[in-house]
């Protein structure tokens, strides 16, 4: 890995390629856009102090940055001034199928806005888990890294979000 070795254009490379990942990550868990922009820098600047840390091993890349985002967000919220609050607004930019008519568009929005209305009121370790898996589409391997659990740990968090989901959301939705 060129950036290893202090190749800016290669680390550059990387930002450009997880940028939206890492930021999305953490909008997604601090619902602020001027925090999450913080935060997302401060990701970068300490995965750019530590890049000779990182060994591929099977690892990652995203997966490393987000577990370092994971960190910062937890760090920012035991400063004991904030709660974790999630919030779901602009975490999907577009609708999710279909041709761009008003009306599936109106419809796709009210979908979404249920589904992840439905995702806020999950526990943390759940909301993560689904975050992790279908908005940002991680391997269980690399959910499993991220939160520091086993991937049968995050089988069965994942089992029981989607359970605590579909119990959730009209049958129509379902």
């Amino acid at each position: 890995m060129r950036a290893k070795t202090g190749d800016s254009d290669a680390f550059g490379t990387l930002y450009d390629r997880y940028l939206t990942l890492v930021y999305r990550y953490i909008y997604f868990r601090v619902g602020s856009h001027p925090l999450a922009e913080d935060l997302t820098s401060e990701t970068f600047l300490r995965a750019l102090r530590r890049i000779t840390d990182f060994t591929w091993q099977g690892r990652d890349f995203g997966a490393w940055l987000v577990t370092i985002a994971r960190n910062l967000i937890t760090d920012h919220f035991k400063s004991g001034r904030y709660r974790l609050e999630v919030t779901t607004a602009e975490v999907i930019d577009t609708p999710l199928d279909g041709p761009h008519i008003p009306e599936n568009a109106v419809v796709t929005a009210m979908i979404s806005d249920r589904v992840l209305t439905a995702v806020r009121d999950l526990g943390p370790e759940q909301q993560e888990c689904v975050v992790l898996r279908f908005l940002h589409g991680m391997s269980l391997a690399e959910t499993a890294l991220i939160m520091g659990k086993k991937s049968g740990a995050i089988k069965a968090l994942q089992f029981r979000a989607i359970r605590a989901l579909a119990r959730a959301l009209p049958s129509d939705l379902s």
